[in-house]
């Protein structure tokens, strides 16, 4: 059994960031392999207990502490295994997820830190590989069924490995020139190194999975032709239509751009640099997006904008500034507002945050400064309070507070709006919601066999809810195939993380 006493024994302890100066100076993931007796002695402090909250923090219904008890006892075969069983990919969740099953720990009930769920879990993942390299698991037979996945993301990935295993024939459309989705051109190398994928790719080939890059489907290939050639398909697109502000002056000025525009560009010179090739970071079009020696402004809080962040120091600019709309968050949950096990608002400093740069919270841009050119020269803000009225947003600007800060680079990281418009919905007979997502049926169908999961059904999410789709609307295409079997659902269209009702 569990140590019960483990989480007295020892305190919450994560493994040494490489330093700042090393890592600023490549691309290299931040966090170095933790030793084995680390990540037995912080699964020791899971007390496996009798009521495991963790999983409903996490969508994927993780074994959490069965797995954290193997790796107590050295037992990483079986830890493998049990991680294995539902998640498919927990060397990308153990890297990016923000980890809602740590907030969700029994031991926040009693002012303890929580397991680190998320560190054990990555190195589950990467010993997985150590032992036997992701062995394919191919199915016994083919079902004769044929299924094609639109997109490439973690969502779709996960959807097309589950059904190759129950020996449907899949097919993944991806328009980018390699697989992988956000996880290949959005996420920077030093939250996630792409050998990552590469190593799952090379499993799922075997499994039986085709990909074919470099297809617009509903331009390249249209809707028809999917729905000739297939049996059922899957919309894995992602939401990635940012969000924006067109009506603030100056928005149309060179230099301000959305953070995924700069996040793409870095992430291809990365690409390019370990192919032996040189690159610049620019737009399709040819224009530089590169931070090098530019004074750089990051609007936004979260996760995107700490990635434009630390893309930005590893390029050399003179300066950052993160602004925020919202007031600096507290360090500490407030039981009020978020009670545990729910996701609680605090301050996060990211590992970019400690390579440098400056934060800004409650401001708000005025107007996007003309340096008489064209060309962003500086961004005028202001203090601001925020407040709720009816469900609206209400933004206040404190009168007196305008100052600038210099800009040669804006990045707008404030947020998706949804899927992107694109040929292949009306194709399908699918359209966005309010939200701009697409909405289902309760059995994954957003038309006749046609099925929608991850970020482009539920909006902008968790990489453990593309993951969690992605395996359920699986399991609905099997059974609307006729598989013999269920796979596994772990979640229904409409379900929700944990919030105070």
């Amino acid at each position: 059994m569990p140590d019960p006493n483990g989480f007295l024994r020892y305190d919450r302890r994560l493994p040494a960031r490489r330093p700042v100066p090393v890592r600023i100076s490549d691309w290299r993931e931040v966090y170095p392999p933790a030793g084995e007796e680390l990540i037995r002695e912080q699964a020791t402090r899971c007390m496996d207990c009798g009521i495991p909250f963790c999983h409903d923090g996490c969508p994927l219904g993780n074994r959490i502490p069965d797995w954290n008890d193997l790796v107590r006892t050295g037992n990483w075969d079986a830890a493998v295994d049990s991680l294995h069983a539902t998640n498919n990919f927990p060397e990308f969740t153990g890297r990016l997820c923000p980890a809602p099953c740590e907030a969700a720990c029994v031991l926040g009930l009693g002012g303890q830190q929580p397991v680190t769920i998320k560190q054990v879990e990555v190195e589950i993942a990467d010993a997985a590989v150590a032992r036997d390299g992701l062995r394919p698991r191919p199915a016994s037979a083919p079902t004769g069924r044929s299924v094609a996945v639109v997109g490439s993301g973690p969502a779709g990935l996960a959807a097309a490995q589950q059904l190759a295993r129950a020996g449907h024939t899949v097919t993944v459309y991806e328009r980018d020139d390699a697989i992988g989705g956000l996880l290949r051109y959005g996420i920077p190398d030093f939250k996630l190194e792409k050998q990552h994928i590469d190593k799952r790719l090379a499993q799922l080939t075997a499994e039986g999975v085709r990909f074919r890059t470099g297809v617009e489907v509903g331009v390249d290939v249209t809707a028809e032709q999917l729905r000739a050639e297939h049996d059922a398909v899957l919309l894995a697109c992602g939401a990635l239509q940012g969000r924006d502000t067109p009506e603030t002056p100056g928005r149309a000025l060179r230099g301000v751009h959305q953070a995924m525009a700069h996040l793409v560009a870095a992430n291809r010179v990365v690409a390019a640099a370990g192919n032996g090739r040189p690159a610049l970071a620019t737009l399709p079009d040819g224009t530089p997006i590169d931070a090098a020696g530019k004074h750089v402004v990051i609007i936004g809080g979260g996760d995107t904008a700490a990635d434009c962040l630390g893309v930005a120091h590893r390029q050399g600019a003179a300066g950052v500034h993160q602004l925020d709309l919202y007031p600096q968050p507290p360090t500490e949950r407030d039981a009020a507002r978020d009670p545990w096990p729910t996701w609680p608002w605090l301050l996060r400093s990211y590992p970019a945050h400690e390579e440098g740069g400056e934060r800004v919270f409650a401001v708000a841009v005025q107007e996007f400064v003309d340096d008489g050119t064209g060309q962003v020269r500086a961004v005028r803000i202001a203090e601001v309070t925020v407040e709720k009225v009816d469900g609206r947003r209400i933004v206040t600007p404190l009168p007196g507070s305008e100052r600038e800060i210099p800009a040669d680079l804006v990045l707008l990281a404030i947020g998706f709006e949804g899927t992107e418009e694109q040929p292949l919905l009306a194709q399908f007979g699918v359209a966005r919601n309010a939200r701009g997502a697409v909405d289902s049926r309760p059995d994954w169908q957003a038309a006749d066999g046609v099925f929608v999961a991850g970020d482009m059904h539920r909006g902008a999410s968790l990489i453990v809810w593309a993951i969690a789709e992605g395996r359920a609307a699986a399991a609905a295409i099997h059974a609307y195939l006729g598989g013999v079997g269920e796979l596994p659902a772990p979640v229904d269209p409409a379900r929700q993380p944990l919030a105070a009702r």
